[in-house]
C-alpha cells in the first residue's frame, strides 16, 4: 500500500499547510496533484524531497513542446527486434550448415514481444507501488499530450505496444503523482478534473526568511535581511522576469563565504546581480537606476 501518511515538509522543504493538505488528499485519493503558479515556487521540489525524505523512488518526466504519450509511458524498440529478429535467421541457416557456434540477442527473443518494450517513467512508476512520479511542467506539452492521459488517470493502467502487456496499480498502490505547471496554457478542463489541484502564491517576506534557513542555516540575519529587502525590492519593480526563490538561495549561498559586514555592501551594492536578474534589458535598467545616483539601496524597516 501506498504511503498516505501527511507529510509536513522536510529538512531542506517548506511545505505550506495548504499545499500539504492539498498533497495528502491527492495520495489517499490515488489521484494526481496538480500544481501551479509562477516560476520559482518550490512546484517542482515538493516531490523531489518527499521521495527523498521517505526513502521512495522518484520517476521524473521533464515536459517540452515534443512530448509524446510513448515517450512518457512506453516504446516498442522496432530496430532492436529486426535486428534479433535476422540474428534467429543466420543461426538458423548456421545450424542446417552445421556450424554450432551461434550469434547472440541477449536475453532477448522475438517470439517475446515484452523483451522489446521500453519503459518510461509512467510505465515504470506505475510497477513499483508507493514510488513517486513528476510531471514537470505540462503546460509546454503538446495540447493533446494531457487529453491522452485521461485514461490512465481515469482506470490506472497502461497499455503496453506490441505486447499488448497491461500494466495496472490499484487505488490502494497508486504512486504519488505531482504535476506541475507554470500556465504557459491553459489545461484541459477534463484533465483538470481528474487531478487535486493547489495553486502556490509566491512566498511573503517572511516565508522566504525560513526557507533560506533552511537551506543556509547559520547564515548572519543581518546579511539574509538585507538580501530579502533587495530581491523584494527587485521584485516590485515589474520587470520583465521577476527574480525567483532558487536564485536568491543561489546569491545568498554565494555570501555565505564572505564575512558578513562585508556581504552586506556587495548586497546592497547588486554585486553578483546576474544571480537575480536574467534579462537584458533588466539588467540595463537596474544598472540606469545605479547609474542615475538613484538610490538603489532597500529600506531596512
Amino acid at each position: 500500500m501506498a504511503e498516505t501518511k501527511h507529510w509536513k515538509g522536510s529538512e531542506k522543504y517548506l511545505c505550506d499547510p495548504d499545499l500539504a493538505q492539498a498533497f495528502h488528499m491527492a495520495r489517499s485519493l490515488g489521484m494526481p496533484l496538480l500544481i501551479e503558479g509562477e516560476p520559482g515556487t518550490g512546484k517542482t521540489e515538493l516531490p523531489i524531497h518527499y521521495a527523498k525524505d521517505r526513502g521512495l523512488d522518484l520517476e521524473v518526466y521533464p515536459v517540452g513542446s515534443k512530448s509524446n504519450v510513448e515517450q512518457f509511458v512506453a516504446r516498442f524498440d522496432h530496430v532492436k527486434y529486426l535486428r534479433d529478429s535476422q540474428i534467429e535467421i543466420l543461426n538458423a541457416q548456421r545450424e542446417e550448415k552445421g556450424l554450432e557456434s551461434k550469434l547472440s540477442t541477449g536475453d532477448r527473443n522475438p517470439e517475446s514481444l515484452a523483451d522489446y518494450v521500453v519503459k518510461g517513467p509512467a510505465a515504470i512508476s506505475y510497477s513499483k507501488p508507493n514510488s513517486v512520479l513528476l510531471i514537470d511542467e505540462i503546460d509546454k506539452a503538446p495540447r493533446e499530450f494531457p487529453n491522452d492521459l485521461l485514461y490512465a488517470l481515469s482506470h490506472r493502467k497502461f497499455i503496453m505496444p506490441e505486447s499488448g502487456e497491461i500494466v495496472e496499480v490499484s487505488e490502494e498502490d497508486m504512486p504519488a503523482i505531482v504535476i506541475t505547471s507554470n500556465r504557459e496554457q491553459e489545461l484541459p478542463t477534463a484533465f483538470k478534473g481528474r487531478c487535486i489541484y493547489h495553486y502556490i502564491h509566491f512566498p511573503e517576506k517572511d516565508v522566504m526568511g525560513k526557507i533560506i534557513e533552511k537551506h543556509h542555516p547559520g547564515l548572519d540575519e543581518k546579511v539574509v535581511k538585507v538580501g530579502l529587502d533587495v530581491f523584494y525590492h527587485l521584485r516590485r519593480l515589474g520587470l520583465e522576469r521577476a527574480p525567483t526563490t532558487r536564485e536568491i538561495l543561489n546569491w545568498l549561498k554565494y555570501m555565505s563565504d564572505i564575512a558578513p559586514k562585508d556581504a552586506i555592501e556587495k548586497i546592497e551594492g547588486l554585486e553578483g546581480i546576474g544571480a537575480l536578474i536574467k534579462t537584458q534589458a533588466d539588467m540595463e535598467r537596474v544598472n540606469r537606476m545605479i547609474g542615475a545616483g538613484d538610490n538603489f539601496r532597500p529600506s531596512h524597516n
